[in-house]
């Protein structure tokens, strides 16, 4: 703490900013209303003052500009409305706490300045004086970066180097100074031990005021393709990624637009959990979605397409299964790099043979044949890619379509459709006719004229013949739009056999290596060729199957790109296959990406190494564009929760918990499954007594949340929430939820609900046993009815 003397300014200088806050608030308020005010008036009034004429080309030209003006005007007054209106909000923040932070900077050869840094920048009324930093700015990095002493930080002009005199904390609400802190530190224990000891929330916090060194060069890095972020459970990953979005949208705000940067959320709840950080920087929120979102977009009128949560519990429901092991097997291949490049061979061997098509049916009958498409396609030059020789027969089967169906009008059955039109039919053709009458009228009279002058012959009226007309209209529409559905299956490329090609990898072993170069198969190749021909055989994809499906249809009709996006960043990177990030890597060719994620808490199949010389991911935009940030620190956990949890990991122990003291964990071996329940019922009152406002009841599936929801409720354990996939927020309250639902999210207490060696004892689980454990703030306990799970007795 800091002296009275000290104590005294610091709040006369608070007073003081308030002061101009409310000022600069009242300011803005009448201007924010009247440009609004403006702007509907101009919108509502656009026609009124725009004089349109078309009688000559001065007069278009005219009505033209005049639109262009009052398109202006709006425009102008809009834009001004959105700056002042964010001006307003940004005021009316600060206003709550101005500045968390303050540092005295000496210059090299300028002399000192104090800087008080907060979440926007405020100037004072001459323009000149910064009150307070923006926390974004370069000059408040150091607050993050350094201890008092030699400081510098960046600009575009160079470095500024000079001396950090001063570090120093603050905690203010509604303009009253709670706390000062000096400190030599980034961010001073009792701010952060304050921060972190509150309880958990519905939905995520900014972090700005307790960026840590580490998480400040993870949201200010701006120089590689690839950012890839390793952290530990609890280690601030995620948080410290969208202070990022938010860095990256000021840093770069004349070129970089909130819509250009897209979040992949490991579920719809998660994006819920995250959606109020930007909104409380003053930013727009970023795109939000999942993977799975995506390829149901792309797939899913097509497809059931298994998501990756149905595929975790097959994995962990499942063992005693025919065909597990195979399953297992394919599931890990067709994730793989080696899997990616057999369908790119795959795709240059159909440049020369075994493209699959489906033929063009109409009234029953071929139209055009699938041979004669493979005739035609392989009749292209042999050099010409795939994707172009594709889009050349979709080309030349839309001009076939137009020559046969001037050939179909002559068809018997359209005579018979005739008869059975319909009046809205009749009067659209007669609308032509009278159109064509009107053109024949004019010949008509012209020819009038031509006889009086040089004595021919006129034209008899039967030369226009309504009802020769008539009918030619009729057969025109009637078969015109029974062709309409045959141009539209062209241009959505269905003339393709995809399944068929697809499939067509999943036969003869001896085959497949031959058309994909592939030497090592998965040793149950038969049984998994098995498994896939079924399942596509249903019209549904395995979850392994689907990237690499809508990559080999890519690579067949053309790459769908969005070169819009500039940012992409992936939560839970480690549960991404490398297919996968390749897939993504084509999907935005220009944006730069962000990976977040922890190997500890692998817990799917297709699970990709994120750090080390070894991970895949170095490999994607290459070393030299790549940058690796390895958070070992954890904060969201007690000092005794951590102390358990890296226990259970091998590696675990380079995991450092922040020194924050709280009950060690619980651990609960009843004598029966009544006993259990009845003791999870009782703690989750107790929890709730003490304070508690969210807690988690963690299962290891969905089957095993649904169980524990239906018994607990028996219990009279009341106002419990069952969350499935599906839950679309994220709430406070006693949650039932599987584990692998609950990844990126916290709780005040978990409560596992079932930690005995007949749930988790196969190795594969023990990282989703880390991932229930690692999600408690304050208190964990742990129950079992019967032995222990093979990864606790082996700890202290």
């Amino acid at each position: 703490m800091i002296d009275e003397k000290d104590w005294n300014q610091e709040q006369e200088r608070l007073d003081e900013v308030t002061e101009k806050l409310q000022a600069r608030i009242t300011e803005l308020e009448p201007e924010v209303t009247g440009l609004q005010e403006q702007a509907g008036d101009i919108r509502k009034r656009f026609w009124e003052e725009v004089t349109v004429n078309t009688a000559s080309d001065e007069d278009f030209e005219e009505t033209f500009y005049s639109i262009k003006q009052q398109e202006a005007l709006l425009s102008e007054r809009e834009r001004s409305y959105r700056l002042r209106k964010q001006q307003w909000k940004s005021m009316n923040r600060l206003l709550v706490s101005p500045y968390f932070g303050r540092i005295d900077f000496n210059e090299d050869g300028l002399g000192r300045e104090q800087v008080y840094i907060g979440v926007a920048s405020f100037v004072d009324s001459d323009g000149m004086d910064f009150l307070i930093y923006d926390w974004r700015t370069p000059i408040a990095s150091m607050y993050y970066d350094y201890s008092p002493g030699p400081a510098a930080y960046d600009t575009p002009g160079g470095r500024v180097t000079g001396k950090m005199e001063l570090k120093r904390q603050y905690q203010i609400r509604e303009g009253r100074l709670l706390n000062v802190f000096d400190t030599s530190i980034t961010i001073g224990d009792e701010l952060l031990q304050q921060a972190l000891g509150q309880g958990a929330d519905a939905q995520m916090k900014s972090i700005v005021a307790t960026i840590q060194k580490e998480q400040n060069a993870i949201i200010r890095e701006d120089k590689s393709r690839m950012l890839i972020v390793q952290g530990a459970a609890g280690s601030g990953k995620t948080s410290a990624a969208l202070q990022r979005v938010a860095y990256l949208l000021y840093k770069h705000r004349d070129q970089l637009r909130a819509d250009q940067i897209v979040l992949f959320s490991p579920n719809p709840m998660f994006n819920s959990y995250v959606s109020t950080v930007l909104p409380e920087l003053g930013e727009e929120n970023m795109q939000q979605t999942t993977f799975q979102e995506y390829l149901e977009h792309w797939l899913g009128s097509a497809f059931r397409v298994e998501d990756a949560f149905d595929q975790i519990e097959f994995v962990l429901s499942e063992p005693s299964r025919p065909g597990y092991e195979a399953r297992l097997q394919g599931m890990a291949y067709k994730a793989s790099s080696a899997f990616l490049q057999a369908l790119q061979n795959y795709a240059r061997r159909l440049e020369q043979e075994g493209m699959r098509f489906n033929s063009i049916r109409f009234r029953d009958r071929d139209l055009i044949s699938a041979a004669r498409m493979k005739s035609q396609f392989y009749g292209y030059d042999p050099s010409i890619r795939l994707a172009n020789r594709v889009a050349m027969l979709q080309e030349w089967l839309l001009k076939e379509l137009v020559s046969l169906e001037r050939k179909e009008r002559e068809e018997p059955w359209v005579q018979d459709e005739m008869n059975y039109l319909d009046n809205e039919q009749y009067a659209e053709v007669h609308k032509q006719l009278h159109k064509e009458r009107g053109v024949f009228d004019f010949a008509e009279r012209y020819e009038e004229i031509q006889e009086r002058l040089n004595d021919k012959p006129r034209r008899d009226e039967s030369d226009f013949d309504y009802a020769e007309r008539e009918e030619e209209l009729l057969r025109r529409m009637i078969v015109k739009e029974q062709f309409q559905p045959l141009r539209r299956s062209v241009k959505r490329m269905s003339f393709i056999d995809m399944p068929g090609l697809y499939v067509q990898l999943f036969g003869d072993q001896d085959a497949y290596r031959t058309m994909t170069q592939e030497a090592e198969i998965p040793a149950l190749w038969p049984e998994i060729c098995e498994q896939t021909q079924e399942k596509l055989g249903r019209f549904e994809l395995f979850y392994e199957d689907a990237t690499p499906y809508l990559y080999l249809k890519e690579l067949v009709e053309g790459v769908r790109v969005n070169t819009e996006v500039r940012h992409v960043f992936v939560d839970e990177g480690q549960d991404y296959s490398m297919f996968q990030y390749e897939f993504l890597k084509k999907l935005f060719p220009r944006a730069r990406m962000t990976v977040l994620g922890d190997f500890g808490q692998a817990i799917f199949t297709q699970a990709t190494e994120l750090h080390g010389a070894e991970s895949p991911l170095i490999r994607l935009y290459g070393e030299s564009e790549t940058s690796l940030v390895r958070l070992i620190r954890s904060y969201r956990s007690t000092r005794e929760i951590v102390e358990f949890t890296k226990s259970l990991l091998p590696g675990g122990k380079e995991i450092v918990p922040f020194e924050r003291s709280g009950e060690k964990p619980l651990l609960m071996q009843a004598d029966s499954e009544e006993e259990r329940f009845a003791r999870i019922a009782e703690a989750v009152a107790a929890l709730r007594a003490e304070g508690f406002a969210s807690v988690a009841v963690i299962t290891k599936t969905a089957a095993e949340s649904r169980e524990a929801y239906e018994r607990l409720t028996a219990q009279g354990c009341q106002g419990l929430k069952l969350v499935t996939k599906t839950t679309p927020t994220f709430d406070k309250g006693t949650l039932v939820i599987p584990a692998y639902l609950a990844k990126g999210v916290e709780f005040d207490a978990a409560l596992i609900y079932e930690a005995s060696e007949r749930t988790y004892r196969r190795e594969s689980e023990r990282k989703l046993f880390y991932t229930a454990c690692t999600r408690a703030m304050h208190r964990l306990h742990l129950y079992a009815a019967g032995e222990w799970t093979p990864f606790i007795p082996a700890l202290n």
